[in-house]
């Protein structure tokens, strides 16, 4: 824990629930809400890295597949009987496989199932974790979705993209409708992330790594800490503002028509 993290508790006794926190953005949250105080929920498929979040952010580890309705349903109950509320849901669980593609070449069952762990699995969770903050009349919800929700590409990446801005829709109407009982939901939209997923998208082809890196204006991609950073804010009372928002993180990309030489 840095000296700025320790001076910067944020999220002291509130329990925060993070999916898709066996690594990446995930797990970079899972340890920086847990330095600002919270009761942190590592939610993960992968028992392994999910137990390992867990025991780095000295929290409890639930094994869900965020697209069953019964295992997020678990999940949201088990947070709040074990610590007494549900404050804050990372809806951050997602997939960006080898198989979506551009559109020509994307078949109906690559598309369905990046619709379903990317978008239904949002949608599960916001709904299982809403009963909670509403009996509490507080709550942040932060749902990733990506720059990509708001951009075209010619390299695509179909129904991963049509999937993020089903998320950043879905997001600004809950903000909206659920406000006035004190609850904020709002869209994380990282650029790049220099996370296990784009390394592994990337190595298998350098060439759309290196289209990709050119129009950030930072020169580099995100780092995951970077990310968590966003998180942290959003659900903190720092952010008691900030609802219903495409929140970007994301280097300037979305802000560039030409980037530095």
């Amino acid at each position: 824990m840095t000296d700025q993290t320790a001076a910067c508790r944020r999220l002291v006794g509130r329990t925060a629930v993070v999916t898709g926190a066996g690594s990446g953005i995930g797990l970079a949250t899972a340890r920086r809400l847990a330095s600002e105080g919270a009761h942190v929920v590592c939610a993960d498929v992968d028992a392994e890295r999910g137990r390992a979040a867990a025991e780095e952010s000295a929290g409890l580890y639930v094994q869900v597949d965020v697209t069953e309705p019964e295992q997020v349903e678990a999940l949201f109950r088990t947070a709040n009987e074990t610590y007494g509320s549900v404050d804050v849901a990372f809806n951050n669980a997602g997939i960006s496989p080898p198989d979506d593609d551009s559109i020509l070449e994307t078949g109906l069952d690559a598309w369905q199932r990046v619709q379903h762990v990317n978008l239904t699995s949002v949608y599960l969770c916001c709904k299982a974790a809403l009963p909670y903050m509403r009996a509490q009349q507080r709550g942040s919800i932060i749902n990733t979705a990506s720059f990509v929700a708001l951009m075209g590409a010619a390299t695509s990446q179909i129904s991963y993209t049509a999937s993020k801005g089903g998320v950043l829709a879905m997001s600004r109407e809950l903000g909206v409708q659920f406000a006035r009982e004190g609850i904020r939901v709002n869209a994380l939209c990282p650029g790049p992330v220099n996370t296990p997923l784009l390394k592994e998208l990337f190595a298998k082809d350098p060439e759309r790594a290196q289209r990709r890196l050119v129009h950030v204006p930072a020169g580099r991609f995100a780092e995951p800490e970077e990310i968590a950073s966003a998180v942290a804010f959003l659900a903190s009372d720092d952010a008691s503002f900030v609802n219903a928002a495409e929140f970007l993180v994301d280097g300037g990309i979305a802000g560039a028509y030409v980037t530095p030489l």
